[in-house]
């Protein structure tokens, strides 16, 4: 079976370099922070070095997740073999995404609730905040009052799938298109569909290939990102808001170190500590891009060469998790609608906080998978419990860091997903006998 680069060869494994690329971009940056705050030469370093870098390791990702995901998609469903193992394995991915996406908003909001870090705000400070980020939240928020989720759950079925192509926001149209193609070559068993399977196998294999060899710049990407990050915010704005930061990294380390290794050793049978090791490549690689569509390449090779996962179903729930299961960023609109109801004075009972929750779990499913995809659904969700979706202002100086951290847990949920689902009957065929012994 074909094999996407790695970094094996060049001596560090590429976990090690982003970890050194991590470490360089924050210390560099908070020393330019410290010694030359605002300075004009920080400023051209960052917007003609390494702002323009990162993104353009960003596009040469993202420019290949449609192929990549649809050629996976429609091969996954293919090597399914029988729509109503489709139907099997799709009823299970669905179910366990709203269950343990449930599980994970209402950690955050019990979090919120216990540390109260809207309370904490100094009244300055988010006067402050409000206003040096005033044009960026007003785009934000006229994106969020365009979502609506029945137009979310209708969107899901494209009426133009090139439109959906071109529309990060629309990453299910294409899912759902690829869904329908697969299930018409399971149904459809003739000489043209077999060639146009073997064609699709060719775009999968061209597209990881290309992937492997963008991803060898993910230390580097990181360097930039973090130099840009601690360069122009320091620690200051982590003080400023740490009461805030502190509520959502708690959540999310609650659900990432304590609910996901639950769920994997009693559901999927692995042990924890597998699980991390053999996840550790595609985590460092979403912390980095803040994309969990970015880093699925990587994710499938690790679900398959590291953990052993078979490849039929870890093809469909990865590519299918990647667009729809995103435990972090739920967990992380919980907590941001919350806070800003407590900086706003607002008591939400219980009722509306159960309609926050339910919102949560529909909005991180039609979240879209790119940097700050969740900050749009926040202020939609906002909107609908009589909050002010301006306030989205007050948390863009941390979103960043926030933003990797939740997509880190997305793609960590989504592995989790996969050994889940293999585990409860997605692979019962010689596949599956190389998960029972990676894992007994």
């Amino acid at each position: 079976m074909y094999r996407a680069p790695t970094s094996k060869k060049s001596g560090l494994p590429l976990h090690l370099k982003v970890a050194l690329g991590f470490a360089f971009g924050v210390g560099f940056g908070l020393i330019v922070h410290f010694l030359a705050p605002g300075a004009d030469w920080v400023q051209t370093v960052i917007h003609y070095a390494a702002r323009p870098f990162g993104t353009i390791f960003l596009n040469l990702l993202f420019m290949m997740v449609v192929p990549l995901i649809f050629s996976a998609l429609v091969l996954g469903v293919a090597e399914l073999g029988d729509v109503a193992t489709l139907g099997r394995l799709g009823g299970r991915t669905l179910a366990y995404t709203a269950a343990v996406t449930g599980i994970a908003v209402m950690i955050g909001l019990v979090m919120t609730n216990l540390f109260q870090p809207g309370t904490h705000m100094d009244p300055a400070l988010v006067q402050q905040a409000l206003s040096s980020n005033a044009g960026n939240a007003e785009a934000i928020v006229e994106k969020g009052r365009t979502l609506d989720i029945v137009d979310m759950l209708v969107d899901i079925v494209p009426h133009n799938i090139v439109g959906a192509m071109g529309d990060d926001s629309k990453k299910l149209g294409i899912v759902f298109f690829a869904l329908m193609f697969g299930i018409g070559l399971v149904m459809k068993p003739t000489p043209g569909t077999l060639a146009l399977k073997s064609a699709l196998q060719g775009v999968f294999e061209v597209s990881m290939h290309l992937i492997g060899l963008f991803v060898k710049l993910v230390p580097y990407a990181v360097a930039c990102f973090m130099f840009i990050l601690c360069a122009q915010m320091g620690w200051g704005v982590l003080v400023g808001l740490g009461w805030y930061v502190v509520t959502v990294l708690l959540a999310l380390v609650i659900h990432a170190f304590v609910v996901l290794p639950l769920w994997v050793k009693f559901m999927g049978g692995m042990r924890p500590r597998d699980f991390f090791r053999g996840s550790q490549e595609a985590l460092l690689t979403a912390f980095a891009t803040a994309s969990s569509a970015a880093a699925l390449p990587v994710t499938l090779r690790v679900a398959e060469d590291h953990l052993k996962l078979p490849r039929k179903v870890s093809r469909f729930v990865l590519t299918v998790g990647a667009s729809a299961n995103h435990h972090g960023s739920a967990l992380f609109e919980g907590v941001t609608v919350l806070f800003l109801a407590q900086v706003y004075d607002m008591h939400l009972p219980l009722g509306e906080q159960i309609l926050v929750l339910v919102l949560c779990i529909l909005g991180g499913i039609g979240t879209a998978s790119i940097p700050s995809g969740s900050l749009p659904v926040v202020a939609m969700i906002c909107g609908i419990v009589g909050i002010k979706p301006e306030g989205i202002g007050i948390i863009l100086g941390v979103n960043a860091l926030l933003d990797m951290c939740r997509t880190s847990l997305n793609v960590g949920g989504d592995l989790a997903m996969a050994v889940v689902v293999s585990r409860q009957g997605g692979g019962q065929d010689a596949e599956n006998e190389t998960l029972g012994d990676a894992v007994g």
